[in-house]
C-alpha cells in the first residue's frame, strides 16, 4: 500500500485521515473498514473500525500487523464496490487524489533519528574539513536525534530559517518503525519496518558547523524543519531496495543523483544498533542520511528564496518543497 495522510474539511473542523492511493483516488481506510464491517452485519461498524483501523497515522502504525490486515481488507472491499461506494451513513470513502491536501504521511513521529550511513557522503564532507573519515564511523551506525515536532509534508512551504546564508537540502530515504521492540537482531529487523518514505533533512550549514565546532549538535542548524512524504510505501511494494534511484532537482535542474544500494549501514543494522538496550516504537523515524552527492554542501551550491526543491525516489514519488521568501 501507499499510505497517505490527507485533510478533510467538515462543518465542525478540519481532520487528518489515513488513506491509501488507488489509481487516481485516495481511499479513506478507516471508513472503508467501517463499510466492510457494515456489510458483515456488525452491529457497531464505526466503533469497531475506529479500534481496528485508526483514522490517524500514528495510531494506525501502533495497531501493527492486525491493523494493516484490516486496512487491506477494507481497501479491497471498497474498491470492489466501485466509485459510488460510501460509508455506513453515506460518508465519503473515495477522494480525488488531485483535489485533497496531503500532510506529512506521519505528521507526529514519536522520535526522529537521522544517520550518516553513506560512505561517499561522509568522505566528501570530511574532505571539505580537511580530515579523513573517522575510523569510529566504521564501527557502528551513528546518528543524531532531530526535532520530531517540526515535520512538514509534500508541497509545503519552508520559511527561510535563522538568517542562514547556506540553506541546504539532503536527499535521503527513511524507514518507519511498525513494532515495539528491544535488542533486535539484524536478521529480524526488517520485520519491524512498516514502510519507507522520502526525507529531506534541511540544514543551515553555517549555523550547523558553528555549533558542531563545540563537539555537540547538530541542533539549531537542523531542528527548524524536516520534510517527509509524499507517502509511506509498505515493504511489499518495493522488490529491491538497493536498486532505488534517488534524484534531487532544484527549479527543475538535476543537482543530485544516487542509488540507495551504495549505502554502507543498512536499515536492519541501524535498528539492531538503536534497539540495543532500549526500545524502539511504532512511528519512530529513521533517516538514512544523505546519499553520496546528495546535498548542496558537496556541490558548494546552496538554496535561495523562491527555489523549488524536488526529491524523487520511485515508487514512493516526489517530495516537493518551496523555499519561501525571507521575511
Amino acid at each position: 500500500m501507499k499510505l497517505m495522510s490527507f485533510q478533510v474539511r467538515t462543518p465542525v473542523g478540519t481532520f487528518t485521515r489515513v488513506g491509501a492511493l488507488h489509481d487516481r483516488h485516495i481511499v479513506d481506510l478507516n471508513m472503508a473498514a467501517a463499510r466492510w464491517l457494515t456489510d458483515q452485519q456488525e452491529a457497531q461498524p464505526r466503533r469497531l473500525a475506529d479500534a481496528q483501523v485508526p483514522a490517524a497515522m500514528l495510531g494506525f502504525l501502533e495497531g501493527g500487523a492486525s491493523t494493516m490486515a484490516a486496512a487491506r481488507r477494507g481497501l479491497d472491499h471498497a474498491v470492489g464496490l466501485g466509485s459510488s461506494v460510501t460509508g455506513p451513513a453515506g460518508e465519503t470513502i473515495l477522494y480525488d487524489a488531485a483535489a485533497v491536501r496531503l500532510t506529512a504521511p506521519l505528521p507526529n513521529p514519536p522520535s526522529l533519528r537521522d544517520f550518516i550511513a553513506f560512505e561517499d557522503h561522509i568522505a566528501a564532507t570530511s574532505k571539505r574539513r580537511g580530515q579523513p573519515i573517522p575510523p569510529e564511523w566504521y564501527k557502528a551506525p551513528v546518528y543524531y536525534k532531530g526535532n520530531h515536532r517540526t515535520i512538514i509534508g509534500p508541497d509545503h512551504d519552508l520559511r527561510w530559517p535563522l538568517n542562514t546564508t547556506k540553506l541546504d537540502y539532503e536527499l535521503e530515504l527513511a524507514c518507519i518503525i511498525g513494532r515495539k521492540g528491544t535488542d533486535i537482531a539484524e536478521r529480524e529487523a526488517t520485520n519491524y519496518i512498516a514502510g519507507y518514505t522520502i526525507m529531506n533533512d534541511f540544514s543551515a550549514r553555517d549555523i550547523q558547523f558553528q555549533e558542531m565546532a563545540c563537539r555537540l549538535g547538530p541542533a539549531k542548524g537542523k531542528d527548524f524543519a524536516t520534510a517527509i512524504g509524499p507517502c509511506i510505501v509498505t515493504p511489499d511494494e518495493i522488490q529491491d531496495l538497493a536498486s532505488l534511484r534517488m534524484i534531487a532537482r532544484v527549479n527543475g535542474e538535476v543537482w543530485s543523483e544516487g542509488r540507495f544500494g551504495t549505502i554502507h549501514w543498512s536499515f536492519p543494522q541501524m535498528i539492531e544498533h538503536v534497539s540495543r538496550g532500549e526500545f524502539i516504537y511504532p512511528g519512530d523515524l529513521f533517516g538514512s542520511g544523505t546519499v553520496g552527492g546528495g546535498c548542496g554542501l558537496e556541490l558548494d551550491r546552496y538554496l535561495k528564496p523562491g527555489d523549488v526543491v524536488e526529491l524523487e525516489i520511485q515508487p514512493i514519488g516526489t517530495l516537493r518543497t518551496t523555499i519561501a521568501a525571507k521575511e
